[in-house]
């Protein structure tokens, strides 16, 4: 499950590589190779995304607000799961902590020589 916490975060700068989107910078509607749809809309320092899959019909929705160097992250899934993690980066290192759709804590810390 982290991995996909991390890649709901990381959504936003994934939409251009691996969807069509259409829309403006502050609401776009993309759609993936898999016919999966995102609704991503942005206000100031928070960003909205829901989106819907297309084989399992099932939602998820998170929102991502920014202060600084700082994000922070809440979602939540179709089968009540919720995740959070909140995100800094500085001097060259990122640190994440929170916690999965699974209830489990997680730390991360990333410098350019890796993460661990």
């Amino acid at each position: 499950m982290k991995k996909i916490l991390i890649a709901t975060i990381m959504f936003t700068a994934a939409v251009a590589a691996n969807a069509t989107c259409f829309g403006s910078g502050a609401y776009q509607t993309c759609s993936d190779n898999s016919g999966n749809t995102y609704t991503v809309q942005r206000y100031g320092n928070t960003t909205t995304v829901q989106g819907s899959n297309a084989q399992t019909g099932s939602n998820w929705n998170q929102t991502s607000n920014t202060f600084g160097n700082t994000t922070i992250t809440n979602g939540s899934a179709a089968d009540g799961s919720h995740w959070n993690s909140t995100t800094t980066s500085s001097r060259g290192m990122t640190q994440q902590y929170g916690t999965d759709s699974r209830g489990n804590s997680f730390s991360r810390t990333c410098t350019q020589f890796g993460c661990n």
